[in-house]
């Protein structure tokens, strides 16, 4: 699952059912005013170059540094802002180097050609550990790791570790245990937010009987197909199963895979139930998903859109008002505890010296983080960045709901496998989901293929 760049898949972006984290998102979330995203357009940029010093910074003046990351537009524009309050305290020259996604590919031939960036963004686990096998990630220094330890939960310190060593400083976050939906077609069907996975149901029965088609999924995108399963597979299974199949110590063919693959098919099943039926959902791109939900007025093609906070940005493209218009509820509970999944993107160095040391050191601190969540658009894991940097109460919320979860969060599966398995179109997880959403009836070919593919992909025999 990345968000709408690199978190889009991600993002490819706080996991595991952790009712603290979930009670927290859940405490009227949607209730909450806020304009979304644009709120910050007119004003982010002067409020977000301010920030207090929290951690010290060596000067660095004629010194020159390359960071390579995914990301476009707005989100590229905003971490650019990051990047000049870093030259601002240091006094070197920091250059954005634009990179194609997989980044993993786009960084083999800058390293080939001998012109590797000193910093890259990550945007799996599963790229950090390529990274370090291949020899090109450098390990943290000591300024960078203590702030680690300050700032951020021991879970987001591992996910960033590989063979014993730190690697990764997770710089960005997403939430990706949310439903979004138009608030006017569920007054109008006289729906409730729901906390189960029945209640989710009911809920989606109302609003069809009211004239609207439940959902829009955007199945064009084999990722959000992979994010809807983690949610329902996390919830229902437990995070000790999910760890397993994770890290395929369990197979795609065991009993909790096809509890969750028949869950999903009370909905995938229901070809009513999805905007444009299956073959209209598996022609749907992700950002449009999100826009068919909240246009149209009273008759949108889908009252409701599963994704992570990232929605905010595509609903800005919208005339909805995030927190009125456009609300949101957690990922109702499937199982005993409502998921709490996230993705995120990490800086890694792949040249060493003190400046690109010094610059995930300061990736590290609340400093850099501030700056960024007042622009809108973006979530840190960062424990010590204040609610208040946010711009709105929604996105305020959400991220309380993530620091919430503690250790208790799980990363986005796909992206913790091999990327030939979790993170290629056409491919693997993405392509079997996708064809499952065109058959729901077929839940054993489907565990048989998941299998296959990952048995092929982690390298474990066929």
């Amino acid at each position: 699952m990345r968000s709408t760049s690199s978190t889009i898949r991600t993002h490819r972006a706080a996991r595991t059912a952790s009712a603290v984290a979930a009670g927290a998102l859940a405490f009227s979330l949607a209730a909450c005013g806020g304009s979304g995203d644009k709120k910050s357009d007119g004003d982010g940029s002067s409020k977000g170059t301010e920030t207090g010093a929290t951690v010290t910074l060596p000067k660095l003046n004629g010194t020159t540094l390359e960071v390579a990351a995914v990301w476009t537009g707005a989100e590229q524009a905003n971490f650019k802002k990051v990047l000049a309050e870093f030259e601002k305290r240091t006094g070197a020259k920091v250059t954005f180097v634009p990179a194609q996604d997989p980044i993993i590919n786009f960084l083999g031939s800058k390293i080939a050609g001998g012109q590797p960036p000193d910093v890259a963004l990550l945007p799996q686990p599963g790229a950090i550990k390529q990274a370090v096998d291949k020899k090109w990630a450098k390990p943290l220094g000591a300024e960078a790791r203590a702030q680690l330890a300050k700032n951020y939960s021991q879970g987001w310190q591992d996910i960033g570790t590989v063979g014993g060593k730190q690697y990764g400083v997770y710089y960005k976050a997403a939430n990706k245990s949310l439903i979004w939906y138009n608030a006017q077609v569920f007054e109008n069907a006289g729906a409730q937010e729901p906390k189960t996975w029945k209640d989710l149901l009911s809920t989606a029965q109302k609003v069809y009987d009211s004239g609207v088609t439940p959902f829009s999924v955007g199945g064009a995108d084999g990722w959000t197909l992979t994010d809807w399963f983690e949610n329902v597979y996390l919830s229902q299974a437990g995070p000790e199963k999910y760890d397993q199949l994770a890290q395929h110590k369990i197979k795609w063919t065991d009993p909790s895979v096809k509890d969750a693959l028949t869950t999903l098919a009370q909905i995938w099943g229901r070809k009513d139930y999805l905007a444009g039926g299956p073959d209209g959902a598996l022609q749907t791109e992700f950002p449009a998903s999100v826009t068919q939900t909240f246009t149209g007025g009273d008759q949108p093609k889908a009252g409701m859109v599963y994704e992570g906070d990232f929605v905010q940005v595509n609903i800005g493209e919208t005339k909805a008002k995030v927190g009125t218009g456009a609300k949101v509820f957690p990922f109702p509970a499937v199982g005993g505890t409502a998921p709490v999944v996230s993705g995120g993107d990490a800086a890694v160095v792949l040249k060493d010296s003190k400046a690109a040391q010094a610059l995930v050191t300061f990736l590290a601190s609340p400093d850099a983080a501030t700056i960024q969540a007042k622009l809108g658009g973006y979530l840190s894991p960062n424990k010590n960045v204040p609610d208040s940097a946010y711009p709105n109460a929604v996105q305020q919320r959400i991220a309380k709901a993530l620091i919430a979860s503690g250790d208790s969060f799980r990363f986005d599966m796909s992206d913790q496998a091999p990327q030939a398995f979790g993170g290629t179109p056409g491919k693997g997880e993405w392509k079997d989901l996708q064809d499952f959403l065109k058959n729901p009836k077929d839940v054993a070919g489907t565990q048989a293929k998941l299998e296959k593919d990952a048995a092929a992909a982690y390298g474990s025999g066929s």
